[in-house]
Protein backbone atom coordinates (compact mmCIF):
# COMPACT_ATOMS: atom_id res chain seq x y z
CA UNK A 1 0.00 0.00 0.00
CA UNK A 2 1.27 3.45 -0.93
CA UNK A 3 2.06 5.87 1.90
CA UNK A 4 1.08 9.46 1.11
CA UNK A 5 3.85 12.08 1.23
CA UNK A 6 4.23 15.83 1.04
CA UNK A 7 5.71 16.82 -2.30
CA UNK A 8 9.15 18.46 -2.23
CA UNK A 9 10.17 21.39 -4.36
CA UNK A 10 12.56 19.20 -6.34
CA UNK A 11 9.92 16.59 -7.13
CA UNK A 12 7.56 16.61 -10.08
CA UNK A 13 4.39 14.65 -10.63
CA UNK A 14 3.37 13.71 -14.15
CA UNK A 15 -0.29 13.50 -13.16
CA UNK A 16 -2.66 15.45 -10.95
CA UNK A 17 -5.92 14.74 -9.16
CA UNK A 18 -7.85 17.95 -8.54
CA UNK A 19 -10.47 17.85 -5.79
CA UNK A 20 -12.80 20.82 -5.73
CA UNK A 21 -15.95 22.26 -4.19
CA UNK A 22 -16.59 24.55 -7.15
CA UNK A 23 -16.52 24.22 -10.91
CA UNK A 24 -14.62 27.51 -11.06
CA UNK A 25 -11.55 25.92 -9.49
CA UNK A 26 -11.59 23.19 -12.13
CA UNK A 27 -12.16 25.59 -15.03
CA UNK A 28 -8.52 26.68 -14.84
CA UNK A 29 -7.57 23.17 -15.88
CA UNK A 30 -10.57 21.75 -17.70
CA UNK A 31 -12.02 24.86 -19.31
CA UNK A 32 -15.70 25.23 -20.18
CA UNK A 33 -16.40 21.53 -19.58
CA UNK A 34 -16.11 22.08 -15.82
CA UNK A 35 -18.96 24.62 -15.72
CA UNK A 36 -21.43 22.07 -17.11
CA UNK A 37 -20.09 19.12 -15.15
CA UNK A 38 -22.09 17.70 -12.24
CA UNK A 39 -20.63 14.34 -11.19
CA UNK A 40 -18.10 11.68 -12.12
CA UNK A 41 -14.61 12.44 -13.39
CA UNK A 42 -13.21 15.09 -15.74
CA UNK A 43 -10.11 14.16 -17.72
CA UNK A 44 -7.33 15.90 -19.63
CA UNK A 45 -4.97 13.50 -21.31
CA UNK A 46 -1.76 14.35 -23.17
CA UNK A 47 1.64 12.77 -23.72
CA UNK A 48 3.20 14.83 -20.95
CA UNK A 49 0.48 15.13 -18.33
CA UNK A 50 -2.60 13.32 -17.04
CA UNK A 51 -5.17 15.33 -15.12
CA UNK A 52 -8.40 14.25 -13.45
CA UNK A 53 -10.92 16.39 -11.62
CA UNK A 54 -13.43 15.42 -8.90
CA UNK A 55 -16.00 17.66 -7.26
CA UNK A 56 -18.20 17.46 -4.15
CA UNK A 57 -20.51 20.11 -2.64
CA UNK A 58 -18.79 22.42 -0.17
CA UNK A 59 -18.63 21.14 3.42
CA UNK A 60 -20.92 18.23 2.62
CA UNK A 61 -20.35 15.79 5.48
CA UNK A 62 -23.27 13.41 4.79
CA UNK A 63 -21.91 9.87 4.93
CA UNK A 64 -23.38 8.92 1.53
CA UNK A 65 -21.75 11.93 -0.14
CA UNK A 66 -18.42 11.33 1.58
CA UNK A 67 -18.59 7.74 0.35
CA UNK A 68 -19.37 8.97 -3.15
CA UNK A 69 -16.23 11.09 -2.93
CA UNK A 70 -14.22 8.05 -1.82
CA UNK A 71 -15.57 6.05 -4.76
CA UNK A 72 -14.89 8.84 -7.26
CA UNK A 73 -11.30 9.18 -6.05
CA UNK A 74 -10.87 5.40 -6.10
CA UNK A 75 -12.00 5.48 -9.74
CA UNK A 76 -9.54 8.31 -10.40
CA UNK A 77 -6.66 6.27 -8.99
CA UNK A 78 -7.69 3.25 -11.05
CA UNK A 79 -7.91 5.38 -14.19
CA UNK A 80 -4.50 6.99 -13.63
CA UNK A 81 -3.02 3.58 -12.93
CA UNK A 82 -4.47 2.24 -16.20
CA UNK A 83 -2.88 5.18 -17.99
CA UNK A 84 0.50 4.22 -16.50
CA UNK A 85 0.93 7.32 -14.36
CA UNK A 86 4.01 6.95 -12.17
CA UNK A 87 2.95 9.37 -9.45
CA UNK A 88 -0.06 11.44 -8.47
CA UNK A 89 -0.18 14.90 -6.94
CA UNK A 90 -3.49 15.54 -5.16
CA UNK A 91 -4.44 19.22 -5.37
CA UNK A 92 -7.24 20.50 -3.12
CA UNK A 93 -9.29 23.63 -3.53
CA UNK A 94 -8.81 25.62 -0.30
CA UNK A 95 -12.48 25.30 0.61
CA UNK A 96 -12.36 21.48 0.68
CA UNK A 97 -12.85 20.47 4.33
CA UNK A 98 -10.41 18.32 6.30
CA UNK A 99 -13.03 15.58 6.49
CA UNK A 100 -13.25 15.54 2.70
CA UNK A 101 -9.46 15.65 2.31
CA UNK A 102 -9.02 12.68 4.63
CA UNK A 103 -11.67 10.72 2.72
CA UNK A 104 -9.89 11.40 -0.59
CA UNK A 105 -6.46 10.38 0.66
CA UNK A 106 -7.80 7.37 2.55
CA UNK A 107 -9.58 6.15 -0.56
CA UNK A 108 -6.71 6.39 -3.03
CA UNK A 109 -4.26 4.82 -0.57
CA UNK A 110 -6.61 1.91 0.19
CA UNK A 111 -7.24 1.46 -3.55
CA UNK A 112 -3.49 1.10 -4.08
CA UNK A 113 -3.39 -2.05 -1.91
CA UNK A 114 -2.15 -5.23 -3.61
CA UNK A 115 -1.51 -8.74 -2.29
CA UNK A 116 1.36 -9.95 -4.46
CA UNK A 117 3.29 -12.19 -2.06
CA UNK A 118 2.45 -15.34 -4.04
CA UNK A 119 2.93 -13.99 -7.57
CA UNK A 120 5.96 -15.42 -9.36
CA UNK A 121 6.53 -12.21 -11.35
CA UNK A 122 5.71 -9.37 -8.96
CA UNK A 123 6.93 -6.59 -11.28
CA UNK A 124 4.43 -7.66 -13.93
CA UNK A 125 1.53 -7.08 -11.55
CA UNK A 126 2.69 -4.00 -9.62
CA UNK A 127 0.64 -0.83 -9.87
CA UNK A 128 2.10 1.70 -12.28
CA UNK A 129 1.47 4.39 -9.65
CA UNK A 130 4.23 4.18 -7.06
CA UNK A 131 3.87 7.54 -5.27
CA UNK A 132 1.05 9.76 -4.04
CA UNK A 133 1.83 13.33 -3.03
CA UNK A 134 -0.04 16.26 -1.55
CA UNK A 135 0.98 19.89 -1.34
CA UNK A 136 2.37 21.12 1.97
CA UNK A 137 -0.85 22.95 2.82
CA UNK A 138 -2.96 19.91 1.86
CA UNK A 139 -3.08 18.52 5.40
CA UNK A 140 -1.22 19.01 8.66
CA UNK A 141 1.71 16.69 9.35
CA UNK A 142 0.21 14.87 12.35
CA UNK A 143 -3.08 14.16 10.57
CA UNK A 144 -1.25 12.75 7.56
CA UNK A 145 0.93 10.52 9.73
CA UNK A 146 -2.12 9.22 11.62
CA UNK A 147 -3.97 8.54 8.36
CA UNK A 148 -1.00 6.68 6.88
CA UNK A 149 -0.75 4.51 9.99
CA UNK A 150 -4.45 3.58 10.00
CA UNK A 151 -4.29 2.80 6.28
CA UNK A 152 -1.25 0.60 6.90
CA UNK A 153 -3.13 -1.14 9.74
CA UNK A 154 -5.91 -1.96 7.25
CA UNK A 155 -3.30 -3.28 4.82
CA UNK A 156 -1.76 -5.50 7.50
CA UNK A 157 -5.24 -6.81 8.33
CA UNK A 158 -5.92 -7.61 4.69
CA UNK A 159 -2.56 -9.33 4.33
CA UNK A 160 -3.15 -11.57 7.35
CA UNK A 161 -6.45 -12.77 5.90
CA UNK A 162 -5.34 -13.17 2.29
CA UNK A 163 -2.60 -15.71 3.06
CA UNK A 164 -3.78 -19.27 2.26
CA UNK A 165 -4.30 -21.65 5.17
CA UNK A 166 -1.09 -23.54 4.49
CA UNK A 167 0.79 -20.26 5.13
CA UNK A 168 -1.27 -19.19 8.14
CA UNK A 169 -1.46 -21.79 10.90
CA UNK A 170 -2.35 -20.66 14.40
CA UNK A 171 1.38 -20.44 15.16
CA UNK A 172 2.00 -18.45 11.97
CA UNK A 173 -0.75 -16.03 13.01
CA UNK A 174 0.75 -15.49 16.45
CA UNK A 175 4.17 -14.95 14.83
CA UNK A 176 2.58 -12.32 12.57
CA UNK A 177 1.19 -10.55 15.63
CA UNK A 178 4.66 -10.66 17.19
CA UNK A 179 6.07 -8.95 14.11
CA UNK A 180 3.35 -6.27 14.28
CA UNK A 181 4.14 -5.75 17.97
CA UNK A 182 7.79 -5.06 17.13
CA UNK A 183 6.79 -2.50 14.48
CA UNK A 184 4.12 -0.74 16.55
CA UNK A 185 5.44 -1.05 20.11
CA UNK A 186 2.77 -3.09 21.91
CA UNK A 187 3.62 -6.16 24.03
CA UNK A 188 2.57 -9.73 23.27
CA UNK A 189 2.45 -13.02 25.12
CA UNK A 190 1.51 -16.19 23.21
CA UNK A 191 0.17 -19.14 25.21
CA UNK A 192 1.09 -22.53 23.74
CA UNK A 193 -0.91 -25.75 23.69
CA UNK A 194 0.36 -26.96 27.08
CA UNK A 195 -0.60 -23.66 28.72
CA UNK A 196 -4.03 -23.71 27.06
CA UNK A 197 -4.55 -27.27 28.29
CA UNK A 198 -3.49 -26.35 31.82
CA UNK A 199 -6.09 -23.56 31.82
CA UNK A 200 -8.73 -26.01 30.53
CA UNK A 201 -9.94 -23.80 27.67
CA UNK A 202 -12.36 -26.49 26.52
CA UNK A 203 -13.85 -24.60 23.58
CA UNK A 204 -10.53 -23.85 21.92
CA UNK A 205 -9.17 -27.33 22.65
CA UNK A 206 -12.27 -29.10 21.28
CA UNK A 207 -12.18 -27.25 17.97
CA UNK A 208 -8.45 -27.99 17.70
CA UNK A 209 -8.82 -31.76 18.29
CA UNK A 210 -8.87 -32.71 14.60
CA UNK A 211 -5.93 -30.49 13.65
CA UNK A 212 -2.34 -31.38 12.81
CA UNK A 213 -1.29 -28.00 14.24
CA UNK A 214 -1.43 -26.81 17.87
CA UNK A 215 -3.65 -23.90 18.96
CA UNK A 216 -2.36 -20.59 20.28
CA UNK A 217 -3.83 -17.89 22.49
CA UNK A 218 -2.30 -14.47 21.80
CA UNK A 219 -2.48 -11.73 24.43
CA UNK A 220 -1.50 -8.30 23.11
CA UNK A 221 -1.35 -5.17 25.26
CA UNK A 222 -0.79 -1.44 24.82
CA UNK A 223 -0.52 0.33 28.17
CA UNK A 224 0.78 3.91 27.95
CA UNK A 225 1.81 5.73 31.12
CA UNK A 226 -1.01 8.28 31.00
CA UNK A 227 -3.95 6.26 29.67
CA UNK A 228 -7.29 8.07 29.71
CA UNK A 229 -9.18 4.91 30.70
CA UNK A 230 -8.72 3.52 34.22
CA UNK A 231 -10.02 0.10 33.17
CA UNK A 232 -8.76 -1.47 29.93
CA UNK A 233 -10.62 -1.86 26.67
CA UNK A 234 -10.44 -5.50 25.57
CA UNK A 235 -10.61 -6.60 21.93
CA UNK A 236 -11.35 -10.24 21.12
CA UNK A 237 -10.90 -11.73 17.65
CA UNK A 238 -12.02 -15.07 16.26
CA UNK A 239 -8.88 -16.81 15.00
CA UNK A 240 -10.14 -19.80 13.01
CA UNK A 241 -7.35 -19.79 10.45
CA UNK A 242 -9.23 -22.24 8.23
CA UNK A 243 -12.70 -23.69 8.66
CA UNK A 244 -13.69 -26.94 6.97
CA UNK A 245 -16.78 -27.09 9.16
CA UNK A 246 -15.25 -30.10 10.90
CA UNK A 247 -17.38 -33.25 10.77
CA UNK A 248 -20.34 -30.99 9.87
CA UNK A 249 -18.47 -30.48 6.61
CA UNK A 250 -19.01 -27.32 4.56
CA UNK A 251 -20.06 -27.60 0.94
CA UNK A 252 -18.12 -26.14 -1.98
CA UNK A 253 -17.67 -23.47 -3.20
CA UNK A 254 -18.08 -21.89 0.24
CA UNK A 255 -15.13 -23.71 1.76
CA UNK A 256 -12.72 -22.19 -0.77
CA UNK A 257 -12.86 -18.80 0.96
CA UNK A 258 -12.62 -20.12 4.52
CA UNK A 259 -9.10 -18.77 4.96
CA UNK A 260 -11.05 -15.59 5.81
CA UNK A 261 -12.51 -17.13 8.98
CA UNK A 262 -9.78 -15.44 11.04
CA UNK A 263 -10.66 -11.93 9.85
CA UNK A 264 -11.86 -11.06 13.37
CA UNK A 265 -8.40 -11.94 14.70
CA UNK A 266 -6.76 -9.93 11.92
CA UNK A 267 -9.01 -6.95 12.68
CA UNK A 268 -7.97 -6.79 16.33
CA UNK A 269 -4.32 -7.23 15.30
CA UNK A 270 -4.70 -4.32 12.87
CA UNK A 271 -6.37 -2.24 15.57
CA UNK A 272 -3.54 -2.91 18.01
CA UNK A 273 -1.06 -1.81 15.35
CA UNK A 274 -2.94 1.46 14.67
CA UNK A 275 -3.54 2.25 18.36
CA UNK A 276 0.05 1.60 19.46
CA UNK A 277 1.78 3.08 16.40
CA UNK A 278 -0.28 6.28 16.75
CA UNK A 279 0.34 6.22 20.52
CA UNK A 280 -3.29 6.65 21.51
CA UNK A 281 -3.43 7.30 25.28
CA UNK A 282 -5.62 4.25 25.92
CA UNK A 283 -4.99 1.00 27.75
CA UNK A 284 -6.02 -1.72 25.29
CA UNK A 285 -5.72 -5.51 25.45
CA UNK A 286 -6.39 -7.88 22.54
CA UNK A 287 -7.11 -11.60 22.87
CA UNK A 288 -6.96 -14.04 19.96
CA UNK A 289 -7.78 -17.75 20.39
CA UNK A 290 -6.47 -19.42 17.22
CA UNK A 291 -6.77 -22.82 15.57
CA UNK A 292 -8.05 -24.38 12.37
CA UNK A 293 -11.28 -26.40 12.36
CA UNK A 294 -10.06 -29.53 10.63
CA UNK A 295 -11.13 -33.15 10.29
CA UNK A 296 -9.02 -35.86 11.92
CA UNK A 297 -9.22 -39.01 13.97
CA UNK A 298 -9.70 -36.99 17.16
CA UNK A 299 -12.22 -34.47 15.78
CA UNK A 300 -14.98 -33.39 18.10
CA UNK A 301 -18.38 -34.53 16.84
CA UNK A 302 -22.06 -33.59 16.89
CA UNK A 303 -23.49 -35.10 20.07
CA UNK A 304 -20.33 -34.50 22.11
CA UNK A 305 -20.50 -32.51 25.33
CA UNK A 306 -17.50 -30.32 26.14
CA UNK A 307 -16.63 -28.27 29.22
CA UNK A 308 -15.73 -24.65 28.58
CA UNK A 309 -13.04 -22.57 30.32
CA UNK A 310 -15.65 -21.15 32.73
CA UNK A 311 -17.00 -24.64 33.58
CA UNK A 312 -20.15 -24.46 31.43
CA UNK A 313 -20.99 -27.74 29.67
CA UNK A 314 -21.99 -27.40 26.01
CA UNK A 315 -23.69 -29.96 23.81
CA UNK A 316 -22.29 -29.85 20.29
CA UNK A 317 -25.06 -29.89 17.68
CA UNK A 318 -22.94 -28.66 14.79
CA UNK A 319 -19.14 -28.59 14.57
CA UNK A 320 -19.43 -25.75 12.06
CA UNK A 321 -20.64 -23.52 14.89
CA UNK A 322 -17.08 -23.48 16.20
CA UNK A 323 -16.25 -19.78 16.27
CA UNK A 324 -18.48 -19.13 19.26
CA UNK A 325 -16.69 -21.89 21.19
CA UNK A 326 -13.23 -20.33 20.88
CA UNK A 327 -14.59 -16.81 21.42
CA UNK A 328 -16.39 -17.93 24.58
CA UNK A 329 -13.14 -19.03 26.21
CA UNK A 330 -11.55 -15.68 25.34
CA UNK A 331 -14.57 -13.71 26.59
CA UNK A 332 -14.35 -15.52 29.93
CA UNK A 333 -10.60 -14.83 30.06
CA UNK A 334 -11.36 -11.12 29.53
CA UNK A 335 -13.09 -10.99 32.93
CA UNK A 336 -9.70 -10.97 34.67
CA UNK A 337 -9.11 -7.43 33.36
CA UNK A 338 -12.37 -6.01 34.81
CA UNK A 339 -12.69 -4.20 31.47
CA UNK A 340 -14.41 -0.94 30.66
CA UNK A 341 -15.58 -2.38 27.34
CA UNK A 342 -15.09 -5.63 25.44
CA UNK A 343 -15.49 -5.64 21.65
CA UNK A 344 -15.35 -8.94 19.79
CA UNK A 345 -15.00 -9.32 16.03
CA UNK A 346 -15.87 -12.53 14.22
CA UNK A 347 -16.92 -13.91 10.85
CA UNK A 348 -19.51 -15.79 12.86
CA UNK A 349 -22.75 -16.56 11.00
CA UNK A 350 -24.20 -16.90 7.54
CA UNK A 351 -27.37 -15.53 9.12
CA UNK A 352 -25.73 -12.10 9.37
CA UNK A 353 -25.03 -12.17 5.62
CA UNK A 354 -28.59 -13.26 4.84
CA UNK A 355 -29.93 -10.44 7.00
CA UNK A 356 -28.05 -7.48 5.51
CA UNK A 357 -25.85 -8.80 2.70
CA UNK A 358 -22.25 -7.69 2.20
CA UNK A 359 -23.00 -4.04 2.94
CA UNK A 360 -22.52 -3.82 6.69
CA UNK A 361 -21.81 -5.48 10.00
CA UNK A 362 -24.38 -7.02 12.32
CA UNK A 363 -23.76 -6.02 15.93
CA UNK A 364 -25.38 -6.64 19.31
CA UNK A 365 -24.51 -6.31 22.96
CA UNK A 366 -25.38 -4.77 26.31
CA UNK A 367 -23.77 -1.32 26.30
CA UNK A 368 -25.79 1.86 26.79
CA UNK A 369 -27.72 3.31 23.86
CA UNK A 370 -25.33 6.28 23.96
CA UNK A 371 -22.41 3.96 23.19
CA UNK A 372 -24.32 2.13 20.46
CA UNK A 373 -25.23 5.43 18.80
CA UNK A 374 -21.60 6.53 18.86
CA UNK A 375 -20.56 3.21 17.34
CA UNK A 376 -23.15 3.62 14.58
CA UNK A 377 -21.98 7.19 13.93
CA UNK A 378 -18.41 5.92 13.61
CA UNK A 379 -19.64 3.22 11.24
CA UNK A 380 -21.42 5.78 9.09
CA UNK A 381 -18.41 8.11 9.04
CA UNK A 382 -16.09 5.34 7.82
CA UNK A 383 -18.86 3.68 5.79
CA UNK A 384 -18.32 0.49 7.77
CA UNK A 385 -21.97 0.60 8.72
CA UNK A 386 -23.52 -1.20 11.67
CA UNK A 387 -26.95 -2.76 12.11
CA UNK A 388 -27.90 -3.45 15.73
CA UNK A 389 -29.79 -6.70 16.31
CA UNK A 390 -31.77 -7.53 19.47
CA UNK A 391 -30.71 -10.07 22.08
CA UNK A 392 -34.23 -11.14 23.03
CA UNK A 393 -34.53 -13.87 25.68
CA UNK A 394 -36.23 -16.19 23.16
CA UNK A 395 -32.87 -16.56 21.36
CA UNK A 396 -31.35 -17.80 24.62
CA UNK A 397 -34.18 -20.30 25.02
CA UNK A 398 -33.17 -21.85 21.69
CA UNK A 399 -29.82 -22.84 23.21
CA UNK A 400 -31.29 -25.14 25.86
CA UNK A 401 -29.97 -28.71 26.03
CA UNK A 402 -31.45 -31.81 27.62
CA UNK A 403 -28.06 -33.20 28.60
CA UNK A 404 -25.80 -30.16 29.11
CA UNK A 405 -25.98 -26.59 30.38
CA UNK A 406 -26.55 -25.32 26.85
CA UNK A 407 -26.09 -26.26 23.19
CA UNK A 408 -23.92 -24.49 20.64
CA UNK A 409 -26.68 -23.94 18.07
CA UNK A 410 -30.03 -22.19 17.91
CA UNK A 411 -32.53 -22.02 15.06
CA UNK A 412 -31.53 -20.96 11.56
CA UNK A 413 -33.94 -18.02 11.79
CA UNK A 414 -32.24 -15.28 13.77
CA UNK A 415 -29.06 -17.34 13.81
CA UNK A 416 -26.77 -14.37 14.39
CA UNK A 417 -28.76 -13.44 17.51
CA UNK A 418 -28.75 -16.94 19.01
CA UNK A 419 -24.98 -16.98 18.42
CA UNK A 420 -24.84 -13.63 20.18
CA UNK A 421 -26.79 -15.04 23.13
CA UNK A 422 -24.32 -17.93 23.34
CA UNK A 423 -21.46 -15.41 23.63
CA UNK A 424 -23.38 -13.26 26.11
CA UNK A 425 -23.46 -16.21 28.53
CA UNK A 426 -19.70 -15.81 29.01
CA UNK A 427 -19.72 -12.04 29.68
CA UNK A 428 -20.33 -9.94 32.78
CA UNK A 429 -19.11 -6.55 31.52
CA UNK A 430 -20.10 -3.94 28.89
CA UNK A 431 -19.77 -5.83 25.62
CA UNK A 432 -20.48 -5.51 21.88
CA UNK A 433 -20.24 -8.33 19.36
CA UNK A 434 -19.52 -7.51 15.70
CA UNK A 435 -20.45 -10.23 13.19
CA UNK A 436 -18.37 -9.22 10.16
CA UNK A 437 -19.19 -12.28 8.04
CA UNK A 438 -20.71 -10.14 5.26
CA UNK A 439 -18.26 -7.30 4.56
CA UNK A 440 -15.00 -9.05 5.51
CA UNK A 441 -14.25 -10.87 2.24
CA UNK A 442 -15.57 -9.79 -1.15
CA UNK A 443 -15.89 -11.94 -4.30
CA UNK A 444 -15.01 -8.91 -6.45
CA UNK A 445 -13.53 -5.46 -5.83
CA UNK A 446 -15.83 -2.61 -4.82
CA UNK A 447 -14.05 0.75 -5.23
CA UNK A 448 -11.35 0.99 -2.52
CA UNK A 449 -12.36 -2.38 -1.06
CA UNK A 450 -10.45 -5.07 -2.97
CA UNK A 451 -11.41 -8.55 -3.97
CA UNK A 452 -10.67 -10.75 -0.96
CA UNK A 453 -10.03 -9.35 2.51
CA UNK A 454 -11.29 -5.82 3.18
CA UNK A 455 -9.86 -5.05 6.63
CA UNK A 456 -13.33 -4.16 7.88
CA UNK A 457 -13.65 -2.99 11.48
CA UNK A 458 -10.27 -1.32 11.87
CA UNK A 459 -11.32 2.13 10.68
CA UNK A 460 -14.72 2.00 12.40
CA UNK A 461 -13.52 1.08 15.88
CA UNK A 462 -10.47 3.36 15.66
CA UNK A 463 -12.87 6.21 14.86
CA UNK A 464 -15.10 5.19 17.79
CA UNK A 465 -12.20 5.19 20.25
CA UNK A 466 -11.18 8.68 19.14
CA UNK A 467 -14.74 9.97 19.50
CA UNK A 468 -15.50 8.18 22.76
CA UNK A 469 -12.33 9.37 24.50
CA UNK A 470 -12.13 12.74 22.71
CA UNK A 471 -8.69 12.13 21.25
Amino acid sequence: MIQIEFIKATQKSESKLYVANTAGFLQKTFGKRAAKWEKGLLENLSDSQLEIGVIIPRNDAESNNIERLRKDCSSAFTRLNELKADSILVVFEKTVSELQRLAVLESIALTSYQFLHLKSDVKKHLNAVSSIYIEKDGLDKDSLQELNTVNLAVAHTRDLVNWPQRNQTALDLSNSFTQLSKEAGFSINVLNEAQIESMKMGGLLAVNQGSHYPPTFSIMEWKPAKAKNKKPIVLVGKGIVYDTGGLSLKAMPGMAMMKCDMHGAATVGGLMYAIAKNKLPLHVVALVPATDNWIGRESYAPGDVIKMYDGTTVEILNTDAEGRLVLADALHYAKKYKPEFVFDFATLTGAAVRAIGLYGTVCMGNVDNKEFEMLKESGNETYERLVEMPLWPEYKEELKSDIADMSNLGKSEGGSQSAGQFLAHFTDYPWVHFDIAGPSFLPSASAYRPQGATGVGVRMLYQFLKKRYKL
